[in-house]
């Protein structure tokens, strides 16, 4: 028998680098740097690993320099938004570069699963990388696994800068320290003593924007409005949005206080953030820094826009006396037309929207008129100032006394507690016993029935109460309007706001003024 013969034929290639085995080839080499803030003592430690990186692959003789790939001011948990990062990845996969050289694996990303993807998907391709920190190429043999090992510890890092950072944080809001985002903020700059302090010439614009809906105009007008006078908006752009003018009108801070923690970060590796709805602690800080509008000035604009939602798209104009005047025969809310448009004999009257539907007696008004009509009813009020605060301060005492609601609400709240302990105990005996399913399903049903009228019960009480705390809220800013006024002479759109309900319009012509505190003056 021929005895059996080897033949070992050596590899031509190389397993990795798919380069042939005798040869001397420079490897091409490229840097990756990169620094997670945007400070400046981080710009100088990015300066300086671009120009380590420069100088540390040109001193090998068997590496030809490509070039330092950098990221500025990006964070390392995750390779999304790196842009120099995923132009690296893209050049090595396109054959252009044969090693990365790097400072250590926390650079490289401190997401686990995004370190060794991009790893193997190099290696597949032929790249190697070098950590020079942690001195692992990722072509060894135990690379992967100190690879595996290394990231997994920057990972955790990672969490426990994050965890510090938002203890650190909340730590500053229970203090009360109040930070505002300046560069995408109207009307505040960072003080020498790092309490915000106001811009005098944005504060005017937010002024201006508070003036325009308390005079009637629609967040929507008035980004139009300060789009045609070119202004610009808070990050100096100059198209204005609804949303923008939105924010402003119902952001605390331009009343001097802060609502810390409105959204918070669900992960620290996606950086994915969140509206607060009670998942962590909110602080409220009351004048924590110089307001730009007057608190009860506020206030009054979140009471109008409450009023506007309500009304609905029956809210269409951009004029103070929209949706306030009532028709007296139909009940149908007077509306504005314009007489006269193109010429010099141009007016707005006022009439019942309804008025040709259900051929209603009642007159026809122009702004003056009604205008004229209110301050006299004001100053009829205001000669009685102080039976009307009294008379106020009792309505309110009323309002704010929410005893017997708090008595049914916490009534029925027990009966949802009992009902839910009998619905599960049934859904229990059910699983757990043959029963007759017919009589199940009809004691199932029964126990929601009575779940849903407890719950629907509890929803109309904490609605109640809320209403009843809007309106003490209304007759507090009433009280306020009334107690400083002495006479009014000119129509004052604040005034309005703050003291009238509606305006009833009736056929003899007669304007029935119904003020916030119930009085009713007929001028």
């Amino acid at each position: 028998m021929t005895p059996r013969r080897v033949t070992v034929i050596p590899p031509t290639l190389n397993l990795l680098t798919k380069a042939p085995t005798g040869t001397v080839k420079k490897r091409r080499t490229a840097g990756y740097a990169r620094v997670s803030t945007d400070s400046d003592e981080q710009f100088t430690s990015y300066e300086a690993q671009i120009d380590y990186y420069t100088q540390y692959i040109k001193r090998h003789s068997d590496w030809e320099f490509v070039k330092v790939y950098t990221d500025e001011g990006i964070t390392g948990t995750n390779t999304k938004r790196r842009d120099g990062f995923k132009e690296m990845i893209k050049d090595a996969l396109d054959g252009k570069i044969d090693l990365i050289v790097t400072k250590s694996i926390s650079r490289f990303a401190r997401n686990t699963v995004d370190t060794l993807v991009n790893v193997r998907k190099l290696k597949e391709h032929g790249v190697e990388v070098f950590f020079e920190k942690e001195n692992i190429y990722t072509f060894d043999s135990k690379g992967e696994l100190l690879i595996t090992i290394m990231s997994s510890l920057a990972q955790e890092e990672s969490r426990s800068i994050s965890e510090n950072v938002t203890w650190g944080q909340r730590k500053r809001f229970a203090d009360g320290k109040v930070s505002l985002p300046y560069k995408q903020f109207l009307g505040y700059r960072k003080g020498a003593d790092g309490i915000p302090e106001i811009v005098p010439e944005e504060a005017e614009i937010v002024r201006s924007i508070y003036k325009m809906f308390i005079n009637g105009l629609t967040p929507g007008a008035i980004a139009k409005e300060l789009i045609a006078q070119g202004i610009p908006t808070p990050s100096g752009k100059k198209g204005w949005q609804y949303g923008t003018v939105n924010s402003i009108l119902h952001n605390e801070k331009y009343k001097g206080d802060a609502r810390l923690q409105k959204c918070f970060t669900v992960d620290f590796l996606t950086k994915k953030t969140k509206v607060n709805e009670g998942e962590v602690p909110q602080y409220y800080v009351e004048n924590s820094h110089p307001a730009i509008i007057p608190p009860d000035e506020w206030e009054l604009v979140q009471r109008e826009t409450e009023r506007r939602k309500k009304l609905g798209g029956r809210y269409r104009s951009n004029d103070i006396l929209c949706c306030r005047i009532v028709c007296g025969d139909c009940g149908t809310f007077y509306g504005s037309k314009v007489w006269h448009s193109t010429d010099k004999y141009r007016r707005v009257i006022w009439q019942c929207n309804a008025k040709y539907k259900y051929n209603c007696n009642t007159p026809k008004y122009d702004d003056d008129t009604i205008k004229k009509g209110f301050i006299n009813a004001l100053n009829q009020l205001i000669g009685d100032k102080d039976n009307i605060l009294d008379d106020c301060r009792i309505i309110q005492k009323t309002l704010t006394d929410c005893s017997e609601i708090d008595r049914k609400l916490e009534i029925a709240l027990q009966e949802i507690e009992v009902v839910t302990e009998l619905t599960k105990k049934c859904i229990n005996e059910n699983s757990t016993n043959a029963q007759n399913q017919e009589a199940f399903a009809s004691k199932y049903n029964s126990l929601v029935q009575r779940y849903e009228t407890e719950k629907n019960k509890v929803d109309e009480l904490n609605a109640l109460k809320l209403e009843r705390q809007h309106k003490a809220d209304e007759i507090g800013a009433f009280m306020f309007r009334i107690h400083e006024l002495d006479t009014i002479e000119e129509f004052d759109s604040t005034v309005w706001l703050a003291t009238i309900d509606r305006v009833i319009a009736n056929a003899d012509g007669s304007l029935v003024y119904c003020f916030v505190n119930g009085a009713q003056i007929k001028v």
